[in-house]
């Protein structure tokens, strides 16, 4: 793929998803990935194959199958005519990014903070947390929480493996996201069987956690927030999170907009911490205004990582494929 159709297909797949959003529709690609992750489960599964190879078997069977449906059906569509297979690429590459779901889902949050039980339920949509006794500033720090999360897994990963490696980076990356959603939990069931998952999702957003860290306190000196503090603070608290990689983006959140995050969280109506993220001076009752400023630097971020991707994505030439 030459550089300038590589350079089109990145920012006409941002600007689709910037304009439309998420497409939905009956066989989206993540699905389509989430069904055929579960039917090779339960095969595996029935064969008694539910351990840690079973667990590799599965995820060479899901990620296998999303790259050779992809390279099949582009093939395909390549040897009618070559602008389909583009057409092809930059439908997947839409479906794929999600940058504007991101932000919709915290606007969505914003706009029923004044109807906490409206927000409540919003939030559920978004976390796993026990939310139907949240006020609202718990709301707001678990909103900010999962989108500073998100923009690491959601946005930065798969946009940069898209810029450096194109759609076999992509769809990789998504494939083992979905993965880790699907069977990366420390549970009886998926605890030997979800390692390959859970450690190889670890492993494709190890360096964009990292560089969050630069992207977010560059969006809060735009923003005129602090982003010193979120140097520091991502230094400080990122460990705080069991997560190798959702605390920094996190940490460094919370240090750009100099508040303290986390804070109580119950899980099927237990505790499971108390911890604050963030300086015992900085403000933990958070309003309106705070998301606002939350939702402005996510979208900050999402557009100067899209400037990074790009200047980067020359490199894809040096790519075998």
């Amino acid at each position: 793929m030459e550089l300038t159709e590589h350079l089109a297909l990145i920012l006409v797949a941002c600007l689709l998803d910037a304009l439309f959003g998420d497409p939905v529709y009956p066989y989206h690609p993540i699905r389509l990935l989430g069904a055929w992750s579960l039917a090779w489960e339960r095969l595996l599964f029935g064969l008694g194959l539910n351990g840690r190879l079973g667990g590799v078997l599965h995820w060479l069977l899901v990620v296998g199958g999303a790259l050779g449906a992809w390279l099949v059906v582009r093939t395909g569509l390549g040897l009618v005519h070559p602008w389909l297979a583009v057409v092809w690429d930059l439908f997947l590459a839409y479906s794929l990014l999600c940058a504007r779901d991101l932000l919709e889902q915290g606007r969505q949050i914003l706009v029923r903070l004044d109807d906490l039980p409206a927000a409540r339920r919003r939030l559920g949509l978004l976390v796993g947390r026990d939310t139907d006794t949240l006020e609202r500033d718990g709301i707001v720090r678990a909103t900010i929480e999962s989108l500073s999360e998100n923009l690491t897994d959601g946005v930065l990963t798969p946009l940069w493996a898209l810029c450096l490696f194109g759609m076999p980076g992509l769809i990789l990356v998504k494939a083992i996201s979905n993965l880790d959603s699907m069977v990366g939990y420390r549970n009886a069931r998926y605890a030997r069987f979800g390692w390959a998952g859970a450690r190889s999702d670890d492993l494709a957003n190890w360096l964009p956690a990292r560089l969050s860290v630069p992207l977010i306190a560059s969006s809060a000196a735009l923003l005129a927030l602090h982003p010193r503090l979120a140097w520091r603070s991502a230094r400080t608290y990122h460990a705080l999170l069991p997560s190798p990689n959702s605390g920094w983006s996190e940490a460094a959140c919370a240090g750009a907009l100099r508040v303290r995050l986390v804070g109580p969280i119950h899980y099927g109506g237990v505790l499971v911490t108390t911890s604050f993220m963030g300086d015992p001076d900085w403000p933990a009752d958070l309003d309106n205004d705070d998301l606002r400023r939350a939702l402005r630097l996510i979208l900050v971020s999402c557009l100067l990582a899209l400037a990074v991707g790009l200047a980067v994505a020359p490199l894809r030439l040096l790519m075998p494929w």
